[in-house]
């Protein structure tokens, strides 16, 4: 569960912060003079398939988040969900895979630092796939009689 609330905070937190503004897969929100205003991301100039990625970050983020939940409440319930195991370890490649392009083409508008958001991301995609692979190696459930 704290991979999936990683994932969850790193949707709506800021992954990075410029001055005022910061900057993250949910659009930019920034500050001056007491007029705050949120907007979307194409006004940091990058390419419509960077702007995409932004969308598919924080989808591959809530996805992989609801499949985290999935996979504890299957735990509590005292079974062996390797099928939810397998499903979050698709959900949490695609998530490297998509919030890898995300990071790697930020178009810098430059005085901008790193932020809480991608610290989450990862941290939330490294103790999910933790988590996916402990209950896929698990031996099956036997039943009792």
């Amino acid at each position: 569960l704290v991979g999936a609330a990683a994932l969850a905070l790193s949707s709506i937190e800021a992954w990075w912060l410029a001055g005022e503004a910061t900057i993250g897969p949910f659009g930019t929100h920034h500050c001056f003079g007491g007029d705050c205003q949120s907007s979307g991301l194409s006004l940091l100039g990058g390419t419509d398939i960077w702007l995409r990625s932004a969308v598919a970050t924080r989808a591959a983020a809530i996805i992989a988040c609801a499949l985290l939940v999935l996979l504890a409440g299957a735990l509590a319930a005292k079974r062996v969900p390797r099928l939810v195991a397998r499903t979050t370890m698709v959900a949490l490649s695609a998530a490297i895979v998509v919030g890898g392009y995300f990071v790697g083409k930020y178009p810098s508008p430059g005085g901008d630092h790193m932020a809480i958001g991608a610290a989450f991301y990862g941290a939330g995609i490294l103790l999910g796939a933790i988590a996916a692979i402990l209950v896929y190696r698990m031996p099956a459930a036997t039943a009792d009689r």
